[in-house]
């Protein structure tokens, strides 16, 4: 047998003494050591409460980084504390040369643990019961973001728009659009009056308005005043993915979806020339009023966008 060998002697684990100091905690004094985790794990907490407060306000972003970090910080120093000062230090050799313990051996190692080593934790169920509530508290406040983030129902919002009969067309500005504003070949972005700064107004009530010609024309059947001195009005929506449609391709009177190159005929109701768009975009019926301002002369007809599963 080398000399390495008996230098690396196993120790038998039924033969440790009550008091040998492998099992016992380095800290020269644990009651101070519990108390300083106890303070770390209560910190972490509250820092963890504390993000949940301020995702839940939309609070700035340093404030969100520093209660996670603190939270963080103040946990993993109480977790490092305890495994360091207040559990046992071994080391712990089993022995190498029987690959099973007798029954003699397991009885003395459980007998051990429970002395030694499981008492270290069962003497102190208050530090566990922290780390749990603090890791707990954590638990629940990571599930605010998801649950914040998924917003209100939308309900019947994705079937209608805030275009309705009378509506004034105005651009990005708020100013009504009148006859005389648009040449032939251009196209603005138009909303109904009052929703042109609005989250849902960019998003659903946002329409392409261009000038055809100088003269009306009528793009299906049943629409024959619905483009007036040559305007025309579809939604900007998208009806494959819900992008923007906002270019427009004069010579060929096309509009296009940048995003995936589907094209709608403006002159016959935007029906889908190219690309994976389903259907054609919604028209929005236009009329000129005694001022010369451009109006709707209702709502979209239909609902606007891709569609989805509540749609028949």
């Amino acid at each position: 047998m080398s000399d390495e060998h008996e230098l690396r002697t196993p120790v038998s684990l039924s033969g440790l003494a009550a008091n040998d100091p492998h099992l016992q905690p380095s800290a020269r004094n644990p009651q101070l050591v519990e108390r300083v985790i106890s303070v770390c794990f209560v910190l972490g907490a509250l820092c963890f409460a504390g993000f949940g407060a301020c995702y839940w306000i939309n609070a700035q972003a340093w404030k969100l980084g520093a209660t996670m970090g603190g939270g963080f910080f103040f946990v993993g120093v109480g977790l490092v504390a305890w495994g360091k000062y207040l559990m046992p230090r071994g080391p712990f050799v089993e022995d190498r040369h029987t690959l099973a313990n007798s029954d003699a051996d397991r009885e003395a190692f459980a007998a051990v643990i429970v002395e030694r080593g499981g008492g270290v934790v069962q003497r102190r169920k208050m530090l566990g019961g922290l780390l749990g509530g603090g890791l707990g508290i954590f638990g629940v406040v990571a599930l605010l973001p998801l649950l914040r983030s998924l917003g209100p129902l939308p309900k019947t919002t994705l079937d209608t728009t805030d275009w309705k009969k009378g509506s004034y067309v105005v651009d990005q500005s708020g100013r009504r659009v009148m006859e005389g504003d648009l040449a032939v070949g251009s196209i603005s972005t138009v909303f109904p009056e009052g929703t042109q700064n609005t989250d849902r107004g960019q998003a659903v009530d946002q329409t392409v308005l261009i000038r055809v010609s100088n003269e009306g024309f009528t793009t299906m059947k049943g629409r024959e005043s619905w483009a007036p001195k040559g305007y025309v009005a579809y939604s900007k929506v998208c009806t494959h993915l819900g992008c923007p449609v906002g270019l427009y391709e004069q010579q060929l009177q096309l509009l296009v979806c940048p995003c995936h190159q589907s094209m709608f005929n403006v002159t016959n109701g935007a029906v889908p020339q190219f690309g994976p768009a389903p259907r054609p975009l919604p028209q929005l019926p236009l009329y000129i009023d005694s001022s010369g301002y451009l109006r709707s002369q209702s709502g979209y007809h239909e609902p606007v966008g891709p569609g989805f599963w509540e749609r028949s």
